[in-house]
């Protein structure tokens, strides 16, 4: 029989654990960036992009559920790398109300910008209340373009000889993905962005091959070790986070997301993508 002396020690030690790893969950690992380092292989690509570096951030999630002081500091942590190119893969803000055009401002003017260019594409959560209004979508885009960066609404960019596609959202009002692919040059070089993965499943895609940088899953936010994490915003449960070889000379990346849909996350950190050209 256990006595009453080491069943409260034992209660005790429980109870701390849980009071810590409830404090790492929601202070710590929402706030631990992690640079993802890796090489992006782009066919055709111009020898003057060889060896350059583009930067993917991703679901920055701009309003009240986490102090986006993080996100202001990440930019002028990333800054110091001087990127070439820097891409936006949606979910500016987490929409409540007009407060969040205010915010998202103070926010970008931090930006972090690439030396050759800087784009964006907008997610669901940047189409406001059960992503419908588009006069919100609008809006956001008016601060990114204020704040130097191009949003790609179904239509492609030449960025020194490298052709970047922006779709949509699939969950928004301006989706129209069959436009945008329809115009991709096979015989240059090619990238693709797509806030939500779910868009790769779908005849779309005009025979492109090449890469897709896609957001929109926060790698679930939460992942017990060794399992899949057990929420995603996806149809496809495959699409959790990292590269995909889609099997038909596609490929797929899914950033982790830099922002919080909310103020946690465990064994699922928050990320902002190094690619290098080659």
């Amino acid at each position: 029989m256990i006595s009453r002396r080491t069943f409260l020690r034992t209660t005790g030690l429980l109870a701390a654990g849980g009071v810590l790893a409830g404090l790492y969950i929601w202070q710590v690992e929402p706030f631990w960036l992690e640079f993802v380092r890796r090489k992006l292989p782009i066919v055709d690509l111009p020898k003057s992009l060889v060896g350059k570096t583009l930067l993917q951030i991703s679901d920055i999630h701009v309003g009240n559920r986490f102090d986006y002081q993080f996100i202001i500091d990440s930019f002028k942590r990333v800054s110091a790398l001087e990127p070439d190119i820097v891409v936006y893969t949606g979910d500016f803000v987490s929409w409540e109300d007009e407060q969040q055009l205010r915010q998202l401002r103070e926010v970008m003017a931090h930006a972090v910008k690439g030396t050759l260019g800087t784009f964006a594409i907008l997610g669901n959560h940047d189409y406001g209340h059960n992503w419908g209004e588009e006069t919100v979508g609008d809006e956001i885009v008016g601060i990114l373009s204020g704040a130097d960066v191009r949003t790609l609404r179904n239509e492609t960019v030449v960025v020194n000889g490298l052709h970047l596609t922006g779709i949509d959202d699939l969950w928004g009002t301006n989706f129209n993905p069959s436009s945008a692919t329809s115009g991709i040059d096979p015989a240059a070089a090619n990238l693709v962005l797509c806030h939500n993965p779910d868009v790769c499943d779908m005849d779309v895609w005009n025979g492109y091959r090449g890469w897709i940088l896609s957001g929109h899953t926060h790698g679930g936010q939460c992942k017990p070790p060794f399992l899949p994490p057990p929420l995603l915003p996806v149809k496809n449960r495959r699409y959790t986070a990292g590269a995909f070889d889609l099997g038909d000379g596609r490929q797929l990346y899914i950033n982790r997301a830099l922002g919080h849909s909310q103020q946690v996350r465990f064994n699922v950190r928050p990320e902002i993508t190094v690619f290098t050209l080659a």
